[in-house]
């Protein structure tokens, strides 16, 4: 039995491409996504199309980082950049819950002033299960250095591209873009990003739709 042929942009089976569906989006905030290997390859891969959509992103791709080159992720310039440009790394992270057989996690606070310059913040987002995402963080010590932001609102999962398994998860997708709406002063509704998650959402529904259409007799 031979695998069905992936597009070579999104990584979704080529039947159910959605890379028509993919519109350039301007952020002035930098967005560095940390991908667990075992996301890079699975067919729901929702930073891939967050990838897709932000121009001058990046993704890297790993579980543990050797330490120089986190450093360098998180908080030298991108060649896109001025050398001596300012860059400011925050993580989008929950609160981390205590656990008594993993050390106390307290990151530094957000400073306030950060926020009135987006163009200097660098967001970074793991990829990952909650269980691989806290592994990820407890392996990486540049990580549990950084500022966190916290949402403001969430809204209920309702990407259709990946079901959430629990009320209040969200997609790496649908978290980046409320963290940049957020971070931009974006409307809730109508920025671009939640543009973009309606036209993928709307895609996959006709999809699912015609594969549940009867065949036609001969």
């Amino acid at each position: 039995m031979t695998s069905r042929p992936l597009c070579p942009h999104c990584l979704r089976p080529a039947s159910a491409c959605l890379c028509s569906c993919v519109q350039p989006v301007h952020s002035r905030v930098q967005l560095l996504v940390l991908q667990h290997p075992m996301e890079a390859g699975h067919a729901k891969n929702t930073a891939r199309l967050l990838h897709l959509c932000l121009p001058g992103n990046r993704l890297e791709v790993g579980e543990v980082f050797d330490a120089d080159t986190l450093q360098a992720l998180l908080h030298a310039p991108w060649p896109e950049q001025a050398s001596n440009a300012q860059v400011r790394a925050i993580l989008l992270y929950p609160p981390t819950p205590p656990d008594p057989q993993l050390p106390v996690v307290q990151p530094p606070e957000l400073p306030a002033h950060w926020l009135t310059q987006p163009e200097t913040l660098r967001l970074v987002v793991i990829d990952g299960t909650w269980r691989k995402s806290r592994k990820m963080l407890y392996q990486n010590p540049g990580l549990q250095q950084l500022p966190r932001l916290s949402l403001l609102d969430v809204p209920a999962g309702r990407y259709a591209i990946r079901k959430a398994h629990a009320p209040g998860q969200l997609s790496s997708f649908e978290a980046a873009a409320l963290a940049l709406a957020q971070l931009h002063g974006w409307q809730a509704d109508s920025h671009p990003m939640q543009q973009l998650m309606c036209s993928f959402e709307q895609a996959m529904q006709l999809h699912q739709r015609l594969q549940h259409l009867p065949a036609h007799a001969d």
